[in-house]
């Protein structure tokens, strides 16, 4: 659906430049969501705003089904279609624009305007007449599920009920693709979660592809089918959301996931010596990480049977991401160095990834 090409752009400043998208590229398939992660500062807003060109990439390829491939150069943009290419006009860029939507964290609605009318806005240069507006609207309102608030303004609605206002303003044009940069931000737990839920009925109902940019784990392991992990401009770690939840690679990837997770709390119950470490030969602190083969399966009693050692459970954590379970414990094991051993292999042959947590 959307094919990106070692794409770049650079904010030039008086002291210095901004790499802020440094050689990216990434494969978003057709129906899917696809998550973007980062911190603030690492590229992914601007590179989810130079899929629609609102930055103007100075070099690399985007090719978007149905209309073509797009190659920038220098800040100038070429639209390549059936081996023939040309620079690519306003006319096109607006056919493109048309076929993406876009929602933002502030909403960005009409504060004068009705629901319906901020739902119409982009309709009425469309060519559709005043009845067949009223329809579109009201296909919409009944989309977002907010059918009893077409006549009302935006100062009268919760977050939550805005940001659906903004989806299905989003949805006028009935795009192709869905951009979602940070649409979650500003919203309370509950309203989050009832967006999430949204986006991902928008993507089954319609086939939508959605883009969701965030800074938050939660809403990647809560909707996304895959995810890209962003730093300094770069693209570090991609992949399904499940495998990198439960096998993270990188440094930035793995504090995204602890981030989510209750395991992370191991660290404030040592620094409270709630949990006491006491790394010697006959004891250990691990991590013991349960992906969706190993769960449900009762190997710790198993271990405690047949390899002669005790495991003392200080935390665990059961998530649900993707639909499937991935559970996390960590636990102090303790008995004969050999026996240890052995029982260490033991979960690893039985799929559970363990790791050794050393404390100063």
């Amino acid at each position: 659906m959307i094919e990106i090409n070692h794409l770049n752009k650079t904010f030039v400043l008086k002291k210095s430049n901004i790499n802020a998208v440094n050689d990216v590229s990434l494969h978003i398939k057709d129906g899917e969501i696809f998550g973007i992660i980062g911190y603030s500062g690492a590229g992914k807003s601007t590179l989810v705003r130079c899929i629609n060109f609102l930055e103007r990439p100075e070099s690399g390829t985007i090719s978007i089904e149905g209309f073509g491939t797009v190659r920038a150069d220098k800040g100038k943009l070429f639209l390549s279609k059936e081996e023939k290419e040309k620079k690519l006009s306003d006319a096109d860029l607006r056919r493109l624009r048309r076929s993406i939507g876009m929602i933002f964290q502030h909403f960005n609605l009409l504060d004068r305007e009705t629901v319906f009318d901020n739902i119409a806005y982009p309709l009425k240069y469309t060519g559709l007449d005043r009845l067949e507006i009223q329809a579109k609207v009201n296909e919409l309102l009944k989309l977002v599920n907010l059918e009893d608030k077409r006549n009302v303004y935006p100062s009268q609605l919760s977050g939550g009920q805005k940001q659906r206002v903004a989806i299905a303003r989003a949805l006028a044009d009935s795009p192709k693709v869905l951009l979602s940069d940070e649409a979650t931000s500003a919203l309370d737990p509950d309203a989050t979660e009832s967006i999430l839920h949204l986006l991902k009925e928008l993507n089954h109902q319609l086939g939508l592809t959605i883009v969701i940019i965030t800074h938050e784990m939660a809403v990647i392991k809560e909707a996304a089918d895959r995810v890209a992990v962003m730093e300094d401009g770069r693209v570090v770690e991609e992949g399904d959301v499940y495998n990198v939840f439960a096998h993270p690679q990188q440094i930035i990837t793995k504090k995204f996931v602890e981030s989510s997770s209750g395991l992370s709390n191991i660290d404030k119950l040592i620094a409270t010596k709630a949990v006491s470490v006491r790394e010697e030969d006959d004891r250990k602190l691990i991590k013991l990480i349960f992906t969706k083969d190993a769960v449900g399966n009762a190997l710790i009693s198993e271990v405690s049977r047949n390899y002669n050692v005790d495991v003392s459970i200080a935390l665990a954590n059961v998530d649900v991401v993707s639909g499937s379970a991935l559970g996390g414990i960590i636990a102090e094991i303790s008995g004969l160095p050999e026996n240890i051993k052995n029982a260490v292999n033991f979960f690893q042959e039985h799929g559970v990834e363990v790791e050794v947590i050393h404390h100063a």
